[in-house]
């Protein structure tokens, strides 16, 4: 079972910066395409970035510009650079994994459902 967990949410000003961070445990794979997803009360799940083992990346285009997706693959870590927060960033943040050995779709998907593994989240909040 594959076990992604958050860390690294908390309250910031608007204008200011996080970093997420995913690791994932349990029994891992070599490759994935990893994603994150945020999800405002009342509203629904959304993609934020996402990107495989080997690098591509895809950003909504809310975020596009301001966050940055990353990895280190030898600590099977997913993180998220956030930069000038607004509170329309407030959200929930999850983390999701799918383990693949190819590319089964290009660029990288930010459809909540092709994820089978998720983390509990970690709440970011932006105040004006």
């Amino acid at each position: 079972q594959v076990q992604p967990v958050e860390s690294g949410g908390g309250s910031v000003q608007a204008g200011g910066s996080l970093r997420l961070s995913c690791v994932v445990s349990g029994n891992t794979y070599s490759r994935y395409c990893m994603a994150w997803f945020r999800q405002a009360p009342g509203k629904e799940r959304e993609g934020v970035a996402s990107m495989y083992s080997d690098g591509d990346t895809t950003y909504a285009s809310s975020v596009k510009g301001r966050f940055i997706i990353s990895q280190d693959n030898a600590k099977n870590t997913l993180y998220l650079q956030m930069n000038s927060l607004n509170p329309d960033d407030t959200a929930m943040y999850f983390c999701a994994a799918y383990p693949t050995s190819w590319k089964p779709w290009t660029p990288p998907p930010l459809a909540s459902a092709l994820f089978p593994y998720w983390g509990q989240g970690t709440q970011v909040t932006v105040s004006s």
